[in-house]
This record gives structure tokens, sequence and C-alpha cells, in this order.
């Protein structure tokens, strides 16, 4: 029999989540720290997850909230939503943690065609969404260069790439972003395989794979598992795979029993601010502020729903 969901959704540790880093553009004086830009803001520079986008991860160690991309990887993450609505992650198990690089999650029958947990009424087979068009897209382009791509900045929340000739945007390899595990070929994933950055930025994997959402909260529950000691950071024991208990999109439960979260808007003039916060440190502990900033030393704010809005 598998696992049902917790009803405790909200033992996530939020605290870490209410404060973000500071900011500082210039002399101290002119720029107000990130905490300030924080206190400063309205409730209509924050917005709540999407239930049909949000997935709980329920590990041992407690709750992992994801959010889905569906405006980048359409077709995954439709599949995905179906795979967890089937249930088809409950009883799996994270399989892989390779230090500095990423932990990945799925059957670990692996290979093994004959042994793999049947994907229900996910598809087997998928087209690679590397990239999309880049019109009709809110792009939040940062005011500094990008190493891997002509410009980089915020989609809704979500950190991206984007290059204006070739009229195509990605989202990039930072810190928690979530991706679909494929073999040699490109067209080779379909969901039922993810993984998350847990080290330095792997931007090298830009455009070579297809990326699906970002963890919102719970990364400490991921970053922390040991370190795989077989090749690629697998681990060579079932004894040392991480069960999951279950996976359940935001959507099927109850409205009292979701996440309570919201997000700092990204196409707002307080997230320009925000970003200039951290750009320039002005906190007393700074002495040379940067004047630079990448985009994936961006975290986006997250904080408890406020009272008046609620998360749904």
């Amino acid at each position: 029999m598998r696992p049902t969901l917790p009803l405790t959704l909200l033992a996530l540790s939020l605290a870490a989540c209410t404060h973000a880093p500071q900011r500082s553009d210039g002399p101290a004086a002119s720029v107000p720290t990130t905490q300030e830009v924080i206190d400063a803001s309205t409730p209509a520079d924050w917005r709540p997850l999407d239930p049909e986008n949000t997935v709980y991860l329920q590990l041992p160690s407690g709750m992992v909230v994801m959010e889905l991309a569906p405006a980048f990887a359409p077709e995954h993450v439709a599949n995905i939503r179906t795979l967890v609505k089937g249930r088809y992650f409950d009883g799996l198990s994270v399989n892989r943690s390779q230090d500095n690089f990423v932990v990945q999650w799925g059957d670990p029958a692996g290979d093994e065609l004959a042994l793999r947990r049947p994907l229900g009424e996910a598809k087997a087979s998928l087209p690679a969404e590397f990239s999309r068009d880049a019109d009709g897209l809110s792009f939040r382009a940062l005011p500094d260069p990008d190493g891997w791509a002509p410009e980089a900045g915020f989609v809704d929340g979500f950190a991206a790439a984007r290059d204006p000739k070739a009229g195509k945007a990605w989202l990039a390899h930072c810190y928690g972003t979530i991706g679909a595990g494929r073999a040699m070929a490109p067209d080779s994933s379909n969901g039922s395989e993810l993984y998350v950055v847990t080290g330095q930025s792997p931007r090298q994997l830009d455009l070579n794979i297809t990326t699906v959402g970002r963890v919102v909260v719970g990364m400490e529950r991921l970053s922390v598992l040991p370190r795989g000691t077989g090749p690629l950071g697998f681990y060579t024991e079932a004894a040392q795979r991480v069960p999951i208990l279950a996976a359940r999109m935001a959507s099927e439960m109850p409205p009292e029993q979701r996440a309570r979260l919201e997000v700092m808007r990204t196409d707002t003039a307080t997230w320009d601010a925000y970003v200039e916060s951290r750009r320039n440190r002005s906190d007393e502990w700074y002495v040379h502020p940067a004047g630079h900033v990448d985009v994936c030393n961006l975290s986006v704010p997250v904080r408890p729903a406020t009272a008046e809005r609620g998360a749904d």
C-alpha cells in the first residue's frame, strides 16, 4: 500500500524564506537594504503559487515545494502533472546525490526496462523542450552581462536567459532549478526522472536539457543528502536511497491543507529595487559594493501568504 501525504503541510521551515538578502547601490545611505525593500513592498508585489503548477514532494525529512514552468516546457509539465496525479512517484526514491552538482529522483530500476514502473496515462516520449520562442514572455533582464547568454533575467520568478537575435529564451541552470533527466537522444526525457541543481550553477547544461521548474521551499532537504559513492553520485546500495513517501499536486489538496506561500513578482519596480539591493549591498557589514549580480545569485523571496489574500 502506497503511503499517503501527511496533512501537516505547514511543517515547512518558512522563517528562512521570510528574510531575503540585503541591497545596496552607490552610497549606503542612498540605497535600501533588501530587507527594507521587502518591508516597503505591497501585496501587489507578491503572487500566490498556482495550485495547478505546484508539486508537494514528501520525503522522510519533510516537504519540498516545487513550482512547475509550463511557459517553458508545456509538454513535460503536463506529463509531470499526469505522473503525480497517477501516483507514479509514490514509493520511488532519490537515487543520486552528486557533490556540487545535482540530486536526482525517479525509478531506481534505471535502464532495466522490464522492471520500470508503468507510466500510467503519462506519455513515454516527448519532444525536447530546451528553449522556446522569446515573444510573449514578461522577461525582466538584469543590467549586468551574462557569460552564458546575450541576456539573463527573470520570467515569472524563474531565472532565465534570452537570445534576442535568435528569438529564443530558456530557463537557466541555477541552484534549485529542476530538469528532466535524459539519455543521449535529445528527445529521451519525459519527466519521470527529475533532478535539481544542488551545486555551483552548471550553466553548460542550458539548451542541452529540458528544464521544468524550480524548488520554492525545502532545498535544504535535498542539498544535505549524503553523496552517492557510485559513478556520477548514484547510490550503490538500495539502503542508501531516500524514499519518496508521496508526491501531490497542490490542486489535489483541500485549500486548508495547502502550503500558504507567496513569491515576490519579478515584473515590478519593487523587484528592480530588490535586484539593486543585491548588486550593491549597503548593509553595514559590506565595505565594497560589487556593482554586479549574476542571475544565479538572485534568490526570489518567498514568504508565508498574507492574511488578506491567502495562497490561492
